[in-house]
């Protein structure tokens, strides 16, 4: 039996000598590479719980002996991954750089050859903006990189969990039936107005106002009381700008054509006589254009918070400064895109007032409000006119209406406000002309607007702030400013009694109430003609 077991020995020697020569690890090198390095098998039984404790000791984060080196943690292999990750799409940037630069940016390339002469004009049109850079800045590096953090700022701005907000109820708009009443313009436009107070044919007074943005003619004097209107002989007519409301659209709309379109509603509706105007916020613009190109229809005007444009070139620097600085960033920055970038602004309107759900006025158009004005906004009455209101404004859908109202607000006007003002002008045609009236009174007339301006400033309004009044007196001396403190923009004119008779009594006077005497309108006339060719034939007939 001995002698078998040292041939079995000897034989297993053997064996694995060969295959050490073979250069196969033999079954010793393989177990030792399990357990710890420290580990020979010397022929005796392997203790196996001795292995698995060894092993188990291991997995755990220790080595064998009096090591406590601690192994690499979850933490320690994720950013080792996101170093690789980043190392390898750095090199994959610049191996597409490279790439880009030989095939497309060469100067024969295709897309070189089509795009330099685009580019170089978009370019050209943009340089403005190269003077808000620091001087050793490039701009051809320095936009793309503005350009991608207000990329990375504008996604973290609309990214917020929904869990640290309230959940707001989403009001939608209703489309209402049509039930305007409607004259049709010489153009062949139709347009929708609003008639409140006495008939046309007891009217001392007639009064048309213009609606401002995002309005109609349901806003005409919000919350006028009609026993004002009678007391005053008031009839008061609104109408829906083109594009606005139930009016049709106008091709290519300016504030020549909104003077001649107020002009031909009013001949329209049998308004024969001088009548006043009444502008509110942006709808003043429209009332100036009715003043410039049409006076002598006009018996005066009155304006409660007028807007002007903010890009004025007369505004004097401080009253620029005051102006800009009452405003939100976004607010500037939508004014900025009218005057620029027009083309953009549908894209925001869809996603506002055009999005078919009601939101509040304050952040649909970005208006910072006064104390005044923020509680009349959470007034039940005010938020239920606020939303007829609007429903009707957009019911059209369509953006180019407010579009123009916005670009038309930043434009030149085609005239200043300084024509109003009352100046004399003599005339002299030639130097003969001028020689005469070196020794004689030459023949001067006075021109400009010569009658009665009103304007009611609150001193509160944040949305049309005071310096823009302040302008506007400076420029038309003759034009009477009410400055209302502790007022805003919206608190003076929305629902407001004794506002509403400040302004009437301003304008007309103490009431003298309707007329008592029917006048001949259009329409009266027209009735009693047909009336009197009814009693001809009716004589005739009994006659025969």
């Amino acid at each position: 039996m001995a002698d078998g077991s040292g041939l079995e020995f000897g034989l297993g020697i053997l064996k694995s000598k060969m295959d050490e020569i073979r250069g196969v690890p033999t079954w010793q090198e393989e177990l030792a590479s399990l357990v710890d390095a420290g580990l020979r098998y010397d022929g005796a039984p392997i203790d196996l719980t001795a292995v698995t404790e060894s092993a188990s000791k291991r997995s755990s984060g220790y080595l064998d002996g009096s090591g406590s080196e601690a192994r690499e943690t979850l933490k320690d292999q994720v950013t080792g991954f996101m170093k690789s990750w980043g190392e390898m799409l750095l090199h994959l940037a610049k191996g597409c750089k490279d790439i880009v630069e030989q095939t497309v940016v060469t100067e024969d390339s295709y897309v070189v050859r089509k795009l330099a002469k685009p580019a170089a004009r978009v370019s050209k049109k943009l340089s403005f903006m190269n003077e808000y850079l620091p001087e050793d800045r490039d701009p051809v590096h320095a936009w793309p990189v503005i350009f991608f953090v207000f990329l990375l700022a504008l996604a973290a701005l609309s990214f917020s969990p929904e869990q640290d907000r309230p959940v707001a109820v989403i009001r939608k708009l209703r489309v209402h039936p049509t039930n305007a009443a409607r004259v049709q313009l010489p153009d062949g436009r139709y347009l929708a107005y609003q008639e409140l107070g006495v008939p046309a044919e007891r009217a001392r007074y007639s009064l048309l106002t213009p609606h401002s943005f995002l309005s109609s003619r349901l806003a005409g004097i919000p919350g006028v009381k009609k026993s004002l209107l009678v007391e005053y002989g008031v009839r008061l007519v609104s109408y829906d700008l083109p594009g606005f409301g139930e009016s049709d659209p106008h091709r290519g709309r300016n504030l020549s054509s909104s003077a001649s379109d107020l002009i031909n509603l009013a001949a329209a509706i049998g308004i024969d006589e001088k009548f006043w105007l009444l502008g509110y916020s942006t709808g003043s613009m429209h009332t100036w254009a009715a003043m410039k190109y049409f006076p002598e229809k006009i018996a005066g005007a009155a304006m409660v918070a007028p807007v002007i444009n903010p890009y004025e070139p007369s505004m004097a620097k401080e009253e620029m400064v005051k102006t800009w600085e009452q405003w939100l960033t976004k607010r500037k920055f939508m004014y900025f895109l009218a005057r620029r970038f027009p083309a953009l602004l549908p894209f925001f309107y869809r996603r506002s007032f055009l999005s078919g759900k009601l939101d509040h006025l304050d952040q649909w158009m970005s208006l910072s409000l006064g104390e005044k004005d923020k509680l009349l906004l959470k007034d039940p009455t005010f938020q239920e006119f606020y939303q007829r209101n609007v429903e009707e404004s957009v019911r059209q859908g369509i953006t180019k209406p407010f579009v123009e109202e916005s670009v038309l607000q930043v434009s030149s006007w085609g005239f200043t406000l300084s024509e109003f003002r009352t100046q004399k002008k003599c005339t002299t045609n030639g130097v003969l002309s001028w020689l005469m009236s070196m020794y004689s009174e030459a023949e001067c007339e006075l021109v400009g607007f010569r009658r009665p301006i009103h304007i009611w400033q609150g001193m509160e309004d944040r949305v049309a702030p005071p310096s823009m009044s302040d302008y506007i007196g400076r420029m038309i001396p003759e034009a009477t400013v009410h400055k209302i403190p502790n007022e805003g923009h919206f608190s003076f004119f929305y629902f407001c009694d004794e506002c509403h008779r400040q302004i009437f009594y301003a304008l007309f006077g103490e009431p003298k109430g309707q007329l008592e005497k029917v006048r001949e309108t259009k329409e009266t006339l027209v009735e009693t003609e047909a009336a009197h060719k009814d009693t001809s034939a009716a004589t005739t007939t009994t006659k025969e």
